[in-house]
């Protein structure tokens, strides 16, 4: 079998965050009112994963699009400089690259997201050569990606038939429908990484634990973040439940991308369920201890002082 050049690719949305934190929440009629601290920083649920999973050391794709201006030149040198292979991402010359900007309450925040280039990645954009030399498809931001959607089924079908794993992190839906062909992909992917409200809505149920239930009885392998309360692991019969680690928690954002990135790291190296589960709580529960999703993300060697 030819060695694979990459042990992950990573197809999704590409677009920074502008984090203010502190007292933010605004005040109309004018008023103006000065917060604490200010962050531009690597933002979107599937760079902030790319970049975890590059941090412990596997090597990864990004398969996405950005337009060419200062926020697309920004997260493309940051996530290049965290060892994300960029070299496959479409450049738009004839669109804006998506913002959010967060507003920070420490265990909570508010997001304010120009879509931009976000939901405008093609299929055809997607070089399937280039995707073809991983051993793993990781796609994030399903809701999002409106002119992708339609056409992941056969995105995963043609990852599967050139021997790559797949995981999905739909993320929230903006629409509130939770459909958008959705159940048709659950049957493709091997691995889902939702959160408790993700899992509630998608599954239709409305307690975690019938959620739980229904979605682990299609899904070979299911991992669910369930915030303060740590998360739970599903696969072949076998359940697993794990604590968050106690940590003093700076920023949430981007805490359950790097949960994914531990468990997938966990995942692709052949580990137990229950060893997987505690580096994506250990690696997600890590992240939230500075500002930015990326900032505090940890190092293998980090990571392994947990375990």
């Amino acid at each position: 079998m030819t060695e694979k050049s990459f042990d992950l690719a990573v197809v999704g949305e590409i677009n920074p965050d502008l984090i203010l934190s502190g007292d933010v929440v605004p005040q109309f009629g004018q008023v103006e009112q000065n917060v604490d601290d200010l962050t531009l920083t690597i933002g979107s649920s599937a760079a902030i994963f790319a970049c975890g999973a590059a941090r412990l050391g596997l090597r990864v794709l990004f398969l996405g699009k950005v337009g060419a201006d200062e926020f697309g030149r920004f997260m493309l040198s940051a996530m290049q400089a965290r060892g994300v292979d960029i070299s496959s991402v479409t450049i738009d010359p004839h669109v804006r690259t998506g913002l959010s900007v967060i507003l920070n309450r420490g265990s909570d925040r508010a997001i304010l997201t120009y879509l931009g280039a976000i939901p405008l990645l093609e299929y055809a954009e997607i070089p399937f050569e280039r995707l073809a030399q991983a051993r793993h498809l990781h796609l994030a931001s399903y809701f999002i990606q409106d002119r992708l959607r339609p056409h992941v089924p056969e995105l995963c079908q043609r990852a599967r038939a050139a021997g790559l794993s797949i995981s999905l992190d739909t993320n929230y839906d903006p629409s509130n429908r939770w459909d958008g062909g959705i159940a048709q992909v659950l049957d493709l992917v091997d691995v889902f990484l939702p959160n408790e409200t993700e899992a509630c809505r998608i599954s239709g149920q409305a307690e975690i634990e019938d959620a739980i239930a229904r979605l682990a009885a299609r899904i070979p392998t299911l991992a669910v973040k369930l915030g303060g309360k740590g998360a739970a692991a599903l696969a072949k019969g076998q359940r697993v439940d794990l604590p968050a680690l106690p940590i003093h928690v700076v920023d949430t954002v981007g805490a359950g991308d790097s949960f994914d990135a531990g468990f997938l790291y966990g995942y692709l190296n052949g580990w137990d369920l229950a060893k997987s589960l505690r580096m994506a709580t250990v690696c997600g529960s890590l992240s939230t201890r500075a500002s930015g999703g990326t900032t505090a993300q940890a190092t293998f060697l980090e990571a392994q002082a947990y375990l």
